[in-house]
């Protein structure tokens, strides 16, 4: 599979304004020594995290607050405002004082991506997929006018509020193109000869280019680096969502998807996505091991009851930090006083708190893990190129 040119694609014009369509990849990489040490660097880095990633003691536990985590810093990039805090709780049964509908926004992305893993069994990242993905985030949320799972049939742009295809800073490939380039894009995904991580890189810039949907293109590209990372057995669970990173350092992450686009700038992208995976594998990493130290100690502080329960919800506590003695009871399969009991213990050890005033149904937090998952990514402004 052979590339010949650099130039990121052609501009047709369409009246006023010309429409970007993007040439099918690869393009010709020069590899450089510092492209070659960053690609290097992410590839150590992504592979210590699924060594002791895979050998943590709940890493299928862990994947569903790190799923949400995803989630929540996914949705924010585009504008929803639910925190962890708030969807972790809501999850429990807390009232929480946020709409619904931003709620539902995030929760349809954790669907959406456990909806892709199971899919990875029995179908390979393809355009089928992508449809489906993008069905299961818009299905009942603001954004459904825009067709779920259906490819855009008129033109969209990338620009600020009130701009129009002639002011906008983008404008994708036109309608009657959209099926072409993303044909080429999943013939790219199966027959790539280069490593994975530039492999996805190129992937996640092309699909972001040729923005086949409405509305949730952003969020369907960020859900297909995860589902890459699976399907290609990088990570044997999703331990590693890089959209901390691209929200903490979002101008840069437009500027190099722009980069490409305006000017072939191929290297200044790549190399920005393989810090981020560098990055946000040491921060996802440092995030699991506290966590699991955490349980760990609380697992001695309980353990040696009389009965297994107080330790059973410290378990429970792994994928959600919130819990109520209804919810544990249910998850628990035992009556409901022996799970108000376990929690109650819990309570006494300092390891969880009531977080609602309510008598029946108290809604309690196990704040310390709520805080490790909370903690914005620790990036430095060298961390940006």
């Amino acid at each position: 599979m052979h590339a010949t040119t650099n130039l990121p694609g052609r501009k047709i014009p369409q009246g006023n304004y010309s429409a970007f369509v993007p040439a099918p990849l690869p393009p010709k990489l020069e590899w450089t020594p510092r492209l070659i040490r960053v690609l290097s660097d992410a590839d150590r880095l992504i592979g210590k995290l699924a060594g002791e990633g895979g050998r943590l003691p709940n890493p299928h536990v862990l994947m569903r607050p790190f799923v949400q985590r995803e989630a929540v810093l996914s949705s924010k990039i585009e504008g929803t405002q639910a925190t962890l805090g708030e969807l972790l709780a809501a999850e429990a049964g807390a009232v929480v004082d946020r709409s619904p509908e931003d709620l539902r926004e995030v929760g349809n992305y954790v669907i959406a991506l456990e909806h892709g893993i199971v899919r990875l069994k029995e179908l390979p990242l393809c355009v089928r997929m992508v449809r489906e993905l993008h069905e299961q985030l818009l299905t009942g949320v603001r954004g459904h006018q825009a067709t779920p799972g259906r490819f855009r049939k008129i033109q969209n742009w990338i620009g600020r509020p009130g701009s129009t295809p002639t002011t906008a800073s983008f404008v994708p490939p036109p309608p009657d193109e959209v099926e072409t380039c993303l044909a080429a894009w999943e013939k790219f995904l199966h027959e790539s000869e280069l490593p994975p991580l530039i492999t996805i890189a190129l992937a996640h810039y092309q699909f972001e280019a040729i923005h086949p949907f409405l509305d949730g293109n952003g969020r369907v590209g960020r859900l297909l680096i995860t589902l890459f990372l699976i399907e290609r057995g990088i990570l044997p669970t999703p331990l590693l969502y890089l959209s901390a990173f691209f929200e903490v350092s979002r101008r840069d992450y437009y500027d190099g998807l722009r980069g490409i686009s305006e000017r072939g700038a191929w290297h200044d992208w790549l190399e920005y996505f393989l810090l981020g995976v560098a990055r946000m594998s040491e921060d996802a990493l440092s995030r699991a091991a506290r966590m699991n130290a955490k349980l760990a100690q609380w697992q001695k502080q309980v353990a040696g009851e009389s009965t297994n329960a107080p330790l059973r919800v410290v378990e429970l506590l792994a994928s959600n930090p919130f819990i109520t003695a209804r919810g544990a009871a249910e998850k628990l399969a035992v009556a409901f006083t022996t799970g108000q009991r376990a929690i109650e213990r819990l309570e006494r050890s300092g390891i969880v708190k009531p977080v609602s005033e309510a008598k029946r149904n108290r809604v309690y937090c196990a704040q310390a893990l709520l805080d490790i998952l909370e903690e914005p990514a620790h990036l430095t402004p060298a961390d940006t190129i």
